[in-house]
């Protein structure tokens, strides 16, 4: 037999010096409590691997912990493959911190303690899963550093990549460094990895690594150390040339050289050519064992290739070792062997006739069906048989397995085998029978996954295609479910309210059952949202029916819209009380839908009483709620999400509205995703993180019609990030953006007052630089005028209470305030007082930014002791917050007023302007032309125009006496 050629692994690390010096210093950071991630891209055979088993290696020499998970390909069978690996890794050396954490048993089912009813399921969701996966890493990093390493993520199942995003969005300070890779060949246009990918680069813990070939000289020597001089170095220099910086590529070539035993073995140009060569070259027996393992995956047990390979033990043990001796197979443990690389499995697989493939595929199928019971084995059944062509026995398979997968807190994933049962249904005779469910059945789980999911918009189109095909109770319950999703999108409650009264038309004859009490709820919930009368009525019916048949959940529905409407009419306290009771019977009945329904409308309750410290502890406890249950990005879960991350930025924890705000993936992904990222801005922007703000704003744009919340958030954020940049015309722009919308998507909205209030001071900003410029302002005072009408309009509207909220009051008072500065810029003091009463009920940073307004109409009135403590109030304020724009606008002023602040704003602050730009724009303010300032300050008329092209762009401005204007409003010049 010839000599095999070293691997790659088996010389030293050969051209990678940058790379490995990187992933060394990362993991030097992470020793000291700096956590960070590394993500390492590279085309398929380039080295990523090798580069990451170095990596290890220096890791465990420095005592280090180290975890590895693999992604595989098609045919994987479980969700969340990779992190089962990590935590298998760990049964011996850290049972108790397994066992100590119950949600793991959704990925080592053999860690619970005892099975686990419906109950117990439904406490350990998806969420739950996560933090208990973060905080294992965190204990383990606590004693020691631990290096996880997930290879080949461009495989990764949706809740694997939701995991992985949910760990690297936590780094902080653990003793922990994650390394990842993936193919950057495989990521086409569409690729599921590449919007996650695009959110964790920008997370300031992690930083990728992009692996490329290598070039001419590096690959000659990463052969010849291959070789360790059995080669010329012609012979060196083709393979080098052949491999095109591909180190598994040289590999291969090296080892077909070997194979043939002759100096040039004709070796073809086509990498799949050059590994389906080195396989001919070894026994038929072994090939055929390969072909059969290549239609298992990139890893296969022994007891299913036995079965399918149709071998003697010892001829097929005898091919399996000169598979493992020829470097193509590895053992990766008593039972398992595995692929030396994707490529070598792709190649062979590829190269397989169809009618061999299809047996093969058969021939695992039928060893799994003896599995069933066995984690993972559902699906991996499911694809064989697909690839097999046995529809029936996919479908059974695809439905286990979308079962498995709910179990196991992955709801994309059950989402996945749920459609494909769905698309093969009519191709099987007699599916029920196989299925084990009805098609209504399957129908409305897919519903119920897809919202799970956070896949609102294709769990109403399940709903709808639930009710078409239902008969009889099955229809009247379909619509019942689709009523209910619908509810949930903002804009589509009259069609909710159409649909049930379907439903109810239906029932309204029948006996009394639970069934139909929770018609009437739902009913009842809808003539509310669209204000048809006798609703309350309804309600009261619907409560007596409920309890009439015992169904608590459906009581506890029917008395939180009893609750809501009480609110309406002005009893608030009322309401509140039946809230909790409505909670509570939700809580008794396990209706956890309900149940989230009351967290949300308490906490609002207590929100728009100006109760904003209560309204926050409710958020978050209903938060914590559906995150134990896997709701955490369902209907309820998300808006829970979304108000607490407001609560928290109204009572001043920017740090826990931030933390709140921190997305699980792409924020554009669904609708949940979209509202909780635009909830957060307002954090973002006040806290001067603008190019992070203005990015989301312009990714969020597009969904706006999806929910009116959108342009409520974004609108808001929008118009104040435009003011700190001095660009009131584009905060112009953006109010009456958002404004159109809103009015028509739901026009009258109480929230319009903010949003007027804010588009009135970006107009008394634009209306300012104008007359600056000597240019036109009336563009911008009729556009205030509108804001003004639109704000006046929605005062009036009757929003939940019944009656205007501290928080609506106060943006009464700032509209009112912005308007006195259409004239001066300034604006009445007295009017500024009383917005900064209005918004004591809570609102800190707001209070503070109308001080800053107030002490500017102060100074402008020359009352210098009064502006001088409101600045220093709102400098005290902003330095809590962390509200950097906020802060430099303060200090700004108290710059121009010769105010000292004290320690509460740092004075150091770096000046936009240098000291030579700030001397030519002063001459430019003069009238000077550029002529004339060079002669003064000695210097060419062509440096004056660089600097004023470079001050320029500084302030946003096109032309001189703009940017004059704009330093003026900036506290950059004197005036």
């Amino acid at each position: 037999m010839p000599t095999v050629p070293r691997l790659g692994s088996g010389i030293p690390l050969v051209a990678r010096s940058a790379e490995i010096g990187r992933l060394r210093a990362a993991l030097a950071r992470a020793d000291e409590g700096q956590a960070g991630a590394v993500l390492v891209s590279g085309d398929a055979g380039v080295g990523k691997t090798r580069l990451l088993t170095d990596l290890a290696a220096t890791a465990e020499r420095d005592g280090a912990l180290v975890l590895t998970g693999r992604c595989v390909g098609a045919g994987a069978g479980l969700p969340y493959l990779p992190f089962a690996d990590v935590l298998a890794q760990l049964r011996g050396d850290h049972p108790d911190a397994l066992h100590s954490r119950p949600a793991l048993a959704r990925l080592l089912p053999d860690l619970a303690v005892k099975p686990l009813s419906r109950e117990d399921d439904a406490e350990l969701g998806q969420l739950q899963l996560f933090d208990a996966v973060h905080s294992l890493l965190a204990e383990l990093a606590a004693e020691r550093t631990v290096l996880l390493t997930v290879e080949d993520v461009h495989w990764a199942d949706s809740s694997s990549r939701n995991l992985l995003t949910f760990l690297l969005s936590r780094l902080s300070s653990q003793r922990l460094l994650v390394a990842v890779t993936y193919r950057a060949d495989e990521l086409h246009r569409r690729h599921p990895l590449r919007p996650v990918l695009a959110e964790l680069v920008r997370l300031s813990a992690v930083e990728r690594l992009d692996l490329t070939p290598f070039n001419a000289d590096d690959a000659a020597r990463f052969v010849k150390a291959l070789a360790d001089d059995d080669l010329t170095d012609a012979q060196v220099q083709r393979i080098a040339q052949r491999s095109e910086g591909n180190a598994f590529f040289a590999e291969e070539l090296l080892a077909s050289t070997a194979d043939c035993g002759c100096d040039d073995p004709g070796v073809p140009t086509a990498l799949a050519d050059v590994l389906l060569a080195r396989i001919e070259r070894l026994s038929p027996q072994t090939q055929q064992v390969l072909r059969a393992a290549s239609a298992g995956g990139r890893r296969v047990r022994y007891a299913r290739l036995h079965g399918v390979a149709d071998m003697a033990p010892p001829e097929l043990e005898e091919a399996l070792r000169e598979a493992v001796q020829h470097n193509v197979l590895q053992t990766i443990d008593a039972d398992d062997y595995a692929f030396r690389h994707a490529l070598l499995r792709e190649a062979i697989y590829t190269d397989l006739l169809p009618g061999e493939r299809v047996r093969l595929h058969s021939a695992y199928a039928n060893q799994l069906k003896a599995e069933q019971g066995i984690r993972g084995a559902a699906a991996k059944l499911a694809y064989h048989s697909m690839e097999s062509h046995d529809l029936p026995q996919a479908l059974a398979a695809s439905v286990q397995a979308a079962r498995e997968a709910d179990e196991a807190g992955a709801p994309s994933e059950a989402l996945h085998y749920t459609e494909q049962a769905m698309k093969i249904w009519a191709a099987v005779a007699d599916p029920e029978a196989h299925a084990g469910v009805s098609e209504v059945k399957l129908t409305k789980m897919a519903s119920i996954f897809a919202i799970s999911a956070g896949e609102l918009e294709r769990g109403i189109a399940f709903a709808r295609q639930a009710v078409r095909i239902a008969e009889g109770e099955a229809k009247i319950e379909s619509l019942r479910r689709l009523s209910m999703a619908l509810a949930n999108l903002d804009g589509r409650e009259h069609e909710a309210a159409e649909v049930i009264d379907e439903a109810w038309q239906l029932v309204h004859d029948q006996p009394e059952s639970v069934t139909k009490a929770w018609v009437m709820a739902v009913r009842a919930r809808m003539m509310r949202a669209v204000c048809r009368p006798l609703a309350r009525e309804a309600a009261d019916e619907a409560v007596r029916s409920a309890v009439q048949t015992g169904s608590r959940s459906a009581e506890a529905d029917a008395l939180i819209t009893i609750a809501v409407m009480d609110e309406k009419d002005g009893l608030v306290d009322d309401a509140c009380s039946r809230l909790i009771i409505a909670r509570d019977r939700a809580i008794e009945a396990g209706a956890l839908n309900v149940e989230l329904r009351a967290w949300f409308n308490l906490g609002v309750n207590r929100y728009e009483q100006g109760l904003i410290g209560e309204a926050a502890k409710v958020f978050s406890e209903g938060l914590r709620r559906s995150e134990q249950n896997g709701l955490s990005w369902g209907p309820s879960g998300f808006q829970l999400r979304a108000l607490l991350v407001v609560s928290r930025y109204v009572a001043g924890d920017w740090a826990g509205s931030a933390e709140a705000a921190r997305l699980p993936g792409d924020p554009v992904a669904n609708l949940g995703t979209a509202i909780v990222a635009a909830s957060g801005l307002p954090t973002e922007v006040g806290s001067g993180r603008l190019d992070h703000a203005e990015q989301l704003l312009h990714r969020l744009r597009p969904e706006w019609r999806r929910d009116f919340q959108l342009p409520l958030f974004c609108t808001a954020a929008a118009v104040e990030l435009h003011g700190w940049r001095g660009r009131p015309d584009l905060g112009l722009a953006a109010a009456q953006d958002g404004l159109d919308t809103l009015e028509s998507i739901q026009p009258g909205l109480t929230g319009e007052i903010r949003l007027a209030a804010l588009g009135v001071a970006a107009a008394a900003d634009a209306a300012r630089l104008a007359r600056r410029r000597r240019d036109a302002e009336s563009s911008a005072l009729d556009a205030a005028q509108r804001f003004v009408e639109l704000g006046e309009i929605a005062g009036k509207s009757r929003p939940r209470s019944g009656k205007l909220g501290p928080e609506g009051l106060a943006w009464q008072a700032r509209l009112a305030a912005e308007v006195t500065r259409l004239d001066d810029g300034t604006g009445d003091p007295q009017a500024w007082r009383r917005v900064v009463d209005a918004f004591g009920y809570g609102h800190g940073y707001e209070r503070a930014l109308a001080r800053w307004r107030l002490a500017a109409a102060l100074l402008a009135d020359d009352d210098k002791d009064e502006a001088a403590q409101q600045l220093r109030l709102a400098a005290e304020t902003a330095d809590r917050l962390g509200a950097a724009p906020l802060g430099a606008a303060v200090a700004e002023l108290a710059k121009r007023g010769r105010i000292q602040l004290g320690d509460a704003v740092p004075r150091d602050t770096v000046d936009l302007l240098t000291p030579r730009e700030r001397s030519v724009l002063a001459l430019v303010a003069m009238g000077r032309t550029n002529r004339e300032v060079g002669e003064e300050l000695y210097i060419s008329e062509k440096t004056v125009s660089v600097h004023l092209s470079r001050i320029m762009a500084k302030l946003g401005a096109s032309r001189r006496a703009e940017a004059v204007a704009a330093a003026y409003d900036r506290g950059l010049l004197e005036s």
